[in-house]
């Protein structure tokens, strides 16, 4: 009888799974069922094609994934199965024109469950209206006039950053070096943060917040996902106590209300008439100081490796920054005449944007059903599209492999294709600023040494960012 029961047990166990597993696929399989849809291929229930999506990335060439199915499938658009959502994936200018025209319009932001998961809002609201709010209280402290105030701050910051880390130093790791520098700034702008020892509780925090953010959310011990919640939630702990410091100060006439963002956030009330509360303020600036540093400090990796590898190219900057070096007095810092003098190093910054862009692609959503080229795309549809699809693609920059920051003289390249920053109304708010900080380390770094890489072959890992997977070794050699 005992063996009876157990042999009906197992049975109703198979027959429960197996009618899961069919639910669960048909499910799947059902959100592609609409007529005329984009060619492609959607994985397996829930995980889709993600995996294949992010290895790409892991083994250093995440356009892989991109170019592969544009072959097979179609040159503009395929459908896929990413993060657990039907989805669409947008390849080319024309593409890229028509996402982020129809921005509001047809597509809106969207952030896969995890994001909203690392960075919860206080507010129990959606990360896309948090970003809506997030953008208002911006234009102030990204226009060019306040930037301009900014640029001597981020010269003496990145001589402080120099000295302390760089000066007397045969090797260094490069990565690390370039995110203290960007967090560096990031913390004294956004929240007057300036002592040294204080930024750098945050480092691994934030490194395992950033590797963590797309990543599979699977909470459980040991994966980016969780490490990356824990770190968020340490950040905030650590931000809060500055905001409750700050409230004093302001109230005790010890800050200045236009000092920052943060003084700023503290006194502006919200568009209902009300000021926003510790913890709000806590996950705007934990998103601001992720936004903040970690895009630039990829890219000022990557202009260090670029710059070890080609000295033809370091020569011409090297020129360009010496001639301004030349007219500054001694301790004069650098203002924004001197940037706008930088033209070929911000054309040989921008080339390393085109072939290592910080931000591989971004996500929309449909908010109706469309026709694009002659393919449906359902309502609610998850739409991405891929800075690689149109950067590493010869048909708009000849020979896509080759390092020349000639293609950004004059008109530069044809619009829609080159999108470090994204576009339309949702282009990067922080694109001035990023721009201001890469060259101002740009300047203090090549007016200060050359180097050489110590792993000619060093391998790039793309997780959600590119980053050199040994951190980038360099050899110094001060002039």
């Amino acid at each position: 009888m005992e063996h009876m029961f157990l042999t009906w047990m197992l049975l109703i166990f198979v027959s429960l799974v197996s009618i899961s597993l069919f639910v669960l696929f048909y499910k799947h399989r059902s959100h592609y069922t609409g007529a005329n849809l984009p060619p492609g291929k959607i994985g397996y229930p829930v995980i889709g094609e993600t995996i294949e999506f992010l290895s790409t990335g892991w083994k250093g060439h995440p356009e892989k994934f991109i170019f592969d199915r544009m072959t097979k499938f179609s040159t503009e658009v395929f459908k896929t199965s990413l993060v657990g959502e039907p989805a669409a994936v947008f390849c080319g200018a024309t593409c890229n024109k028509f996402l982020f025209s129809n921005e509001n319009k047809l597509v809106t932001a969207w952030w896969p469950s995890s994001v909203n998961k690392v960075f919860p809002s206080s507010m129990q609201t959606s990360s896309q209206a948090e970003a809506k709010k997030m953008r208002k209280l911006l234009p102030g402290f990204m226009k060019p006039e306040a930037l301009q105030r900014y640029i001597g701050i981020m010269d003496t910051i990145a001589q402080r950053h120099f000295s302390a880390d760089w000066d007397n130093r045969s090797e260094i790791l490069t990565f690390p070096l370039a995110k203290r520098y960007t967090f560096w700034l990031a913390a004294k702008l956004f929240v007057s943060l300036d002592d040294p020892k204080e930024i750098k509780k945050f480092e691994d925090p934030f490194q395992l917040l950033a590797s963590g953010i797309i990543s599979m959310p699977i909470d459980l011990p040991g994966t980016p996902f969780h490490r990356a919640i824990k770190a968020s939630n340490f950040i905030r702990k650590e931000l809060l106590k500055i905001i409750k410091q700050r409230k004093i100060d302001l109230a005790e006439g010890k800050a200045s209300p236009t000092q920052d963002i943060l003084s700023h956030m503290l006194l502006t009330c919200t568009d209902d008439g009300q000021y926003m509360n510790e913890l709000d303020i806590a996950d705007k600036i934990l998103g601001l100081l992720i936004g903040g540093h970690d895009t630039a400090s990829a890219a000022c990796t990557f202009i260090v490796k670029y710059l070890a590898e080609l000295p033809h190219i370091y020569d011409t900057v090297y020129q360009e920054q010496m001639e301004i070096a030349k007219t500054k007095a001694e301790g004069e810092l650098l203002n924004w005449d001197d940037l706008q003098k930088m033209k070929n190093s911000w054309n040989v910054a921008q080339e390393v944007l085109r072939l290592a862009p910080p931000l591989q692609g971004a996500f929309r959503e449909a908010m109706t059903d469309f026709v694009f080229n002659g393919f449906s795309i359902p309502k609610g549809w998850k739409l991405y599209w891929s800075a690689n699809s149109t950067h590493k693609n010869p048909a708009y920059f000849p020979e896509p492999e080759k390092f020349d920051p000639t293609r950004f003289e004059g008109n530069g390249p044809a619009p829609y294709t080159f999108v470090p920053f994204g576009g339309g109304p949702r282009m990067c708010p922080g694109k001035e600023y990023a721009r201001l900080e890469i060259l101002v380390f740009m300047h203090n770094l090549v007016k200060r040494y050359k180097w050489e890489k110590t792993l000619p072959d060093e391998k790039i890992v793309v997780d959600p960012m590119p980053i050199p997977a040994k951190g980038l070794p360099i050899r110094l050699f001060p002039h």
